[in-house]
């Protein structure tokens, strides 16, 4: 058994830094009330660990490939657990949103090593069961976090869902120091400090223009001045990757049609899947009064869903259809978000979520078991942390920007119906918004489906191998 140590080394570390994104989802109204933050700021919290995560996984990527993926990881991950306990004593928001960043520069770190590691560990059948494996701890742990997090907010108090990190990253630690394998020497390179900045720029700006455009709309001049400043830095990491002579990333990759539409998938399943889940709980608690543990279970046949067909179903979709497999992932987690939105109305109560979240955890079981496959065998294997870095900044930029631009969603959608209401016009108008953002999510779904379909090739074996030993090939 000591063989699978390494990949419970590695589903622990994904399962803190996913469920990190959601969980504190059920506690944004206590954390409103104790620290007296704004609708901004709590978008912040959710964001701030999101964006940075995202906006440095490329960086991250490409420096491990240098510094060594085992060192990565583990540094990552001591940075992750002394920024949790910043986020779980902090006074106030300002203070708690800096500490998600930090959060998520940990994050960054140990997220984009996981698959090379996962790569080195295991190969043939036993690297088919790891990343089935990996992947229904991986569909799961992001529904799953409003469920822990509503248990330790109304058992201990918000600061916990922080403070629970702190043991289980003493524990993935030791057994990574013991059981991962050694980097060995490290590369010669240069690590692009001036990409990872224009990059980081980038994704800070537009996330900032669009919850900037929730609270004072389209027209605001500080709303297009960000949208700006996105666009330049955006430009500028072009710029600057093109000159690079060792670059965070390579543009190239993203004239590999597979490459390329494994970013859209990942985009696309975060945003269609995720980023809702905000709102839900705060439609649950503060207009239809449950507690933070009600809200939690609320999203358990979500992550149940994910489980059961990842877990189930994931070492056997590992084959030549991969594009196919997320497109039709996607594609139900889309439906999903229609189900939802046509059955959340101004009168409906949590059982209207249900339909929609079994769907959602079905198609999150079957995108996220083969994106990480489908990630490595779109590459060459030297090019792992750089790819891995890439596709999980889709994800956390999909999820950030969903989060961001379904809070315009939510604002507009509540406010309209606010004022077409008279009779229990503030349950119709919360209704209306999460109706707004369940749709939103369910499109971007849809759209994200047909494009994996279209650009993501199938992986073939280039000759028969009954034992399942032989390394995939692109064609």
């Amino acid at each position: 058994m000591r063989k699978w140590l390494p990949l419970l080394t590695i589903c622990l570390g994904t399962f803190m830094l996913l469920i990190d994104v959601t969980i504190v989802n059920v506690a944004l109204p206590d954390m409103a009330a104790d620290l007296g933050a704004s609708f901004g700021s709590l978008q912040w919290v959710v964001n701030g660990y999101a964006v940075a995560m995202a906006a440095l996984l490329l960086g991250a990527g490409s420096t491990a490939d240098l510094a060594g993926h085992r060192r990565t990881y583990l540094a990552g991950l001591t940075v992750f657990a002394l920024s949790s306990l910043v986020c779980g004593i902090a006074p106030d928001p300002e203070v708690l949103i800096a500490a998600r960043v930090v959060q998520g520069i940990g994050a960054a770190a140990m997220a984009a090593t996981t698959f090379p590691m996962l790569n080195s560990a295991y190969d043939g059948r036993d690297r088919g069961t790891a990343y089935g494996l990996w992947g229904a701890v991986a569909g799961a742990s992001s529904a799953v976090g409003p469920i822990i997090g509503g248990v330790l907010t109304e058992a201990a108090g918000w600061r916990w869902i922080f403070f629970v990190n702190l043991p289980v990253s003493v524990g993935v630690i030791a057994l990574g120091v013991w059981v991962l394998a050694g980097d060995g020497e490290k590369r010669r390179g240069r690590v692009d400090f001036a990409g990872m900045a224009a990059f980081s720029v980038a994704a800070a700006a537009a996330t900032y223009a669009l919850i900037r455009a929730g609270e004072h709309g389209w027209s605001n001049a500080g709303t297009w001045s960000m949208l700006a400043v996105s666009a330049v830095a955006l430009i500028g990491f072009g710029v600057i990757e093109k000159r690079c002579p060792e670059p965070m990333f390579d543009l190239s990759l993203l004239r590999e049609r597979s490459f390329a539409g494994v970013l859209i998938a990942a985009a696309a399943l975060f945003f269609a899947a995720f980023a809702a889940l905000m709102y839900t709980s705060i439609w649950l608690q503060s207009t239809l009064g449950m507690t933070p543990i009600q809200t939690g279970l609320i999203g358990l046949p979500l992550s149940a869903m994910a489980f059961v067909v990842s877990g189930g179903f994931g070492r056997y979709l590992h084959g030549a259809n991969a594009g196919r497999i997320i497109g039709v992932g996607l594609l139900i987690i889309g439906a999903g978000g229609v189900i939802g939105a046509a059955l959340v109305h101004g009168d409906a109560g949590w059982a209207a979520l249900i339909p929609g979240f079994l769907a959602i955890g079905a198609g999150v079981g079957l995108s996220t078991a083969t994106l990480g496959s489908a990630t490595m065998a779109a590459v060459e294997p030297r090019r792992g942390g750089m790819a891995t870095g890439a596709v999980n900044t889709a994800q956390q930029l999909g999820m950030a920007f969903g989060v961001a631009a379904l809070g315009s969603v939510y604002l507009t959608r509540s406010q309209n119906a606010l004022a077409d209401n008279t009779i229990d016009a503030v349950r119709a108008a919360a209704a209306a918004g999460v109706q707004g953002t369940l749709a939103v999510g369910g499109v971007v779904g849809l759209l994200g489906g047909v494009a994996a379909l279209l650009l993501i090739r199938p992986v073939v074996v280039a000759q028969p191998d009954p034992i399942g030993l032989a390394e995939p090939e692109n064609v």
